[in-house]
C-alpha cells in the first residue's frame, strides 16, 4: 500500500469518525426534541441522521476494499489511537441507538394509548350529543 492510499484510508476513517460522534450527537437532539414535544426539530435531526448514516455506508464501503484485499499491508500506517477512537464512538453509538429505539416505542405506545383516549372520548360525546 502506497503512502498515497494510507493517507487516502486515514483521512476517510477520520472523516468516519467524525460522522460517528456526529450522529451520536444527533441522535441525543432528536431524543431531546421527543422529550419536549418538538416536532420541527426531530423531523431535522431524523433528516441530518438518514444524511450521515449514508455517508458512513459510503465511507465504510470505500475503506473495507482496501482492508480485505491486504490486511497485513494495509496495518502499515494506520493510527491505532484512531482505530480505538473509532470502536468506542461505534460503541458508544449502539448505546444511543438501544436508548433511542426503547424511547421511540415508548412514545409510539403512548401515541397509541392517547389515540385510543380521544376516540373513545369522541365516541362517548357523540353519543351524549345525538339523542337515542
Amino acid at each position: 500500500m502506497t503512502a498515497t492510499q494510507v493517507q487516502d484510508r486515514n483521512g476517510k476513517a477520520a472523516e468516519y469518525l467524525e460522522l460517528l460522534q456526529s450522529l451520536a450527537s444527533e441522535m441525543e437532539k432528536a431524543m431531546q426534541a421527543i422529550a419536549h414535544n418538538a416536532l420541527p426539530d426531530l423531523e431535522e435531526s431524523v433528516a441530518s441522521q438518514q444524511i450521515m448514516s449514508t455517508r458512513l455506508l459510503v465511507l465504510a464501503d470505500e475503506i473495507s476494499p482496501s482492508l480485505k484485499a491486504n490486511p497485513a499491508v494495509s496495518q502499515v500506517g494506520a493510527d491505532a489511537d484512531m482505530v480505538q477512537q473509532v470502536q468506542a464512538a461505534g460503541d458508544t453509538l449502539q448505546k444511543l441507538n438501544r436508548r433511542y429505539a426503547a424511547l421511540l416505542q415508548h412514545s409510539s405506545r403512548s401515541v397509541a394509548l392517547m389515540a385510543s383516549l380521544f376516540s373513545s372520548y369522541k365516541d362517548n360525546s357523540r353519543r351524549l350529543l345525538v339523542p337515542g
